[in-house]
């Protein structure tokens, strides 16, 4: 929630502090007076771009931090977090007045101070890369970081629009998701919310005006919403706290470029949270609300079973409520914490306030930066894999055990083998994707149960670097070739060969015949038990008409489309000509 200072008054704003954030005792109070004076004595002189004192940037970013329950020493950073760009402010002063502590946090938030990443030539990399370790080193450094930006969104109106949307968009390509991935949701929808108003100030102002026009409309009906639901679950012996309201400008800006429609078409702008106190209650409430209103098919996700990476858990349902759709989510007080405030939800945990649901050390970008950390990597590469990988967005897939392995989108069976462990990923023969056989190149889909087949015989290539889109595996990879320094041999078919001679596709093209004589009419022949893939032979597998392997011949196949896998000989010319070929190929031998 924004945060307006309404004085300039020193005194009056630290009072002010104090009063709306009671929880620090006595001992903490003064250390955080003490940093506040030394700001003030620091920079009396100084003020910012439009005038005002300086001290009231240091101060609102605090308020910010305040906003997640922190402990005194994040309070006294963002008071302090630039103080060292000061000339009258040395770094052995700071430690002698409060603590070697805050001087490494201090130190560590100077560091990334001028983190300004130009998405096209990914300036200052070296920055960015002491800005992604610090993740790992101390999270609150990140926390006061996203504070800081909240702040400067803010009070951007005074600089150029070219400066605007430059500032905008890197809030969009690094900020915002390094908070959703964080689960700090309540400042990521900010960060959303103000980069918009610069980058598309249009449309933000339409999003405005619709979500302004229906204020009173939709308190009446949300009104009606809530009263049927406190009704329903004291009628269930449930206690709950609904709260309602219109989705953050953002969420509606993509609905209306995924479905190229205006703001005032669209009629989900409204969403219900239910909050509740056990996982059982979250089971039955959902029950509660399909009896009172219809759920809209294909619009349910259960995220109390299978948490989002950065530990956000809730149940989600639209429902047709009084003739319009109405997103509801229910989850425990506890997880609202979680979902609000991400991994700053710790320091309520160390309050004695809740009990520990995350663990921040076990978030998969803390996980993986701490992987990169040990890797020697250019600043640039380090970079690129951060924004390409840690910052996309996520699928959840599933082994056939059921276990959960979270991938970034795009991601094959290739990254999901390497995902398990680096021996399977170097093995992988196939992959089925719920129990069908899928060209390794392709992208996998949200909630798949993948299957891995291995053969001992096989080992990475090259071709594989083309579409597997993880660290890991392109790591493992590239590993793999330099030990072993072997190339891939590749038959690359002529320009004039190229032509979709595919036999299940365009059998008159491959099964040409002079004039005059008789056709070579092959049949496809359904053969089991006689051809495996890796240590499996339970695939449909069809052998192919133009070349008809027997054994002994070397073979080769390929997934063909609606029959499972054809097998050719290897020194078949149709096979070679098969288009994507290289991305389509499985590894077959007789049985």
């Amino acid at each position: 929630m924004q945060q307006e200072v309404f004085t300039e008054n020193p005194q009056v704003l630290i009072e002010d502090f104090f009063k709306k954030f009671e929880y620090f005792d006595e001992n903490d109070k003064q250390k955080i007076i003490s940093a506040w004076n030394f700001l003030l004595e620091k920079t009396k002189d100084k003020t910012h771009d439009g005038g005002t004192p300086y001290y009231l940037h240091p101060y609102r970013v605090s308020l910010i931090v305040a906003e997640y329950s922190p402990d005194r020493d994040s309070i006294i950073t963002a008071l302090l977090h630039n103080i060292l760009s000061f000339e009258n402010v040395t770094e052995e002063e700071i430690k002698s007045l409060f603590g070697e502590e805050i001087l490494k946090l201090v130190q560590m938030e100077f560091k990334i101070s001028n983190v300004h990443v130009n998405a096209k030539t990914q300036s200052q990399a070296n920055a960015v890369r002491n800005m992604f370790f610090a993740l790992t080193d101390d999270m609150r450094v990140i926390l006061i970081r996203l504070a800081e930006r909240i702040d400067y969104m803010r009070y951007l109106k005074g600089k150029s629009e070219e400066y605007q949307k430059a500032a905008s968009q890197e809030i969009l390509d690094i900020w915002a998701p390094l908070a959703d991935r964080l689960g700090i949701k309540q400042g990521k929808n900010e960060l959303e919310d103000l980069s918009l108003k610069y980058l598309n100030p249009d449309v933000y102002q339409q999003i405005k005006a619709i979500v302004s026009q229906k204020k009173d409309e939709r308190s009446d009906y949300l009104e009606k919403t809530k009263q049927s639901l406190y009704k329903a679950a004291l009628k269930a012996g449930i206690e709950i706290t609904v709260t309602a309201r219109a989705k953050h400008f953002y969420s509606i800006y993509q609905k209306m470029k995924k479905r190229n429609k205006e703001a005032g078409e669209l009629y989900d702008l409204l969403a219900v949270r239910i909050l509740c106190n056990t996982n059982a209650e979250c089971y039955t409430l959902l029950g509660i609300v399909h009896q009172l209103w219809k759920p809209l098919e294909g619009r349910f996700k259960d995220y109390i079973a299978m948490p989002k990476a950065n530990g956000y858990q809730s149940l989600h349902t639209t429902v047709m409520a009084e003739g319009k759709p109405l997103e509801i989510q229910i989850r425990t007080n506890e997880m609202h914490h979680v979902a609000e405030h991400g991994v700053a939800s710790h320091w309520l945990y160390k309050k004695g306030m809740t009990n520990d649901i995350v663990d921040v050390k076990n978030l998969s970008i803390v996980n993986q930066l701490q992987e990169l950390k040990d890797e020697h990597l250019t600043d640039e590469t380090l970079f690129a894999e951060f924004k390409n990988e840690l910052l996309k967005d996520k699928i959840v897939v599933f082994t056939p055990n059921g276990d959960i392995i979270q991938l970034p989108e795009g991601a094959t069976a290739v990254d999901f083998a390497y995902a398990i462990h680096s021996r399977i990923g170097e093995t992988i023969a196939a992959a089925k994707a719920d129990g069908k056989i899928i060209p390794l190149s392709v992208p996998l889909e949200n909630t798949q149960i993948i299957e891995i087949i291995t053969n001992p015989q096989n080992h990475p290539t090259e071709n594989q670097l083309q579409y597997v889109v993880t660290y890991r595996a392109k790591q493992k990879i590239n590993a793999w070739l330099n030990a072993n320094k072997t190339e891939q041999a590749k038959q690359v078919p002529s320009k004039t060969e190229i032509q979709k001679t595919e036999e299940d596709e365009t059998p008159k093209e491959q099964h040409a015949h002079k004039p005059g004589k008789r056709k070579r009419t092959a049949p496809h022949i359904e053969h089991s038990g006689k051809i495996k893939v890796g240590n499996t032979s339970n695939f449909v597998m069809t052998i192919a008409g133009c070349c008809c392997p027997k054994f002994p011949d070397e073979i080769v196949g390929y997934v063909s489309r609606g029959r499972g896998i054809t097998v050719h000989k290897k020194d078949c010319r149709i096979y070679k000509r098969i288009p994507d070929i290289e991305h389509r190929s499985v590894d077959v031998e007789w049985e």
